[in-house]
């Protein structure tokens, strides 16, 4: 399945904001400075094509095809994050990287990628 790199944004907000508890789409405006009405928006998008849906209370929850793809990017985020870490690039630097990166990075890529990271971890 193909999804837009702005709604595995979305997505991948809501996972890391759910973490923190409850997410609204005034949280999820302010996380990505983005206005509330484009927001929601790319809401009812996802949740017409029942990646989330939309609670009462406006509480927005991941259904599992939404949260299947918000892991998979996280988890692409994070890896590739520690990846240019190890390589000696700022932290901060490395995260905004990894976020342009995590969309279109091959699944072969990735896997290799991940797994040298391992091994460096697992060197120390």
């Amino acid at each position: 399945m193909v999804i837009k790199e702005s709604a595995e944004m979305y997505l991948e907000t809501i996972l890391v904001l759910s973490k923190k508890g409850t997410v609204r789409s005034i949280d999820i405006a302010k996380e990505m400075n983005f206005s509330r009405p484009s927001v929601s928006i790319a809401l009812h998008n996802l949740e017409k094509e029942v990646y989330i849906s939309i609670e009462e209370g406006q509480t927005i929850k991941l259904l599992p095809k939404g949260l299947d793809i918000a892991k998979t990017i996280y988890e692409r985020h994070t890896v590739l994050t520690e990846f240019l870490e190890q390589l000696g690039v700022k932290t901060s630097i490395a995260s905004s990287d990894a976020c342009k990166i995590e969309h279109d990075i091959s699944p072969e890529s990735f896997k290799a990628i991940k797994k040298l990271v391992k091994k460096n971890k697992e060197a120390k």
